[in-house]
């Protein structure tokens, strides 16, 4: 069993910075794929960014690429979100999810994944 907590949202402007952190309980967490998720109003909840148990692949959404990354410090059990030039559109609820070892490709589908966090919110403004 893992749980997942959030933390480091907020309200910022456009052009912002953001870093969310995801704390892991747990003593296993080197072997857990790890995936960044976010859900705007009335939207469905897309994958953001993964990094792969074993810290070999990292995937990320076309809509972040070059503004986001997801690293982990396995000897905190944290995974984290750095978020650059901040966007309108980034706005959302940002989850962090888990699933045991996984693959690249794995890590690009949501339902491979066990554990959910409860959801961090960021908004940014124009």
């Amino acid at each position: 069993q893992v749980q997942l907590v959030e933390s480091g949202g907020g309200l910022v402007q456009a052009g912002d910075s953001l870093r969310l952190s995801c704390a892991a309980s747990g003593r296993t967490f080197s072997s857990y794929t790890m995936g960044w998720f976010r859900q705007a109003p009335g939207k469905e909840r897309d994958l953001v960014a993964a990094l792969t148990w074993s810290g070999g692949s990292t995937y990320y959404a076309d809509s972040v690429k070059g503004r986001f990354t997801i690293s982990r410090d396995n000897a905190k059990n944290t995974v984290y979100l750095q978020m650059n030039s901040l966007k309108p559109e980034d706005t959302a609820v940002y989850y962090c999810a888990a699933q045991l070892f996984g693959t690249y490709s794995s890590s690009r589908s949501s339902a491979t994944y066990k554990y959910w966090g409860q959801g961090t919110q960021v908004t940014v403004s124009s």
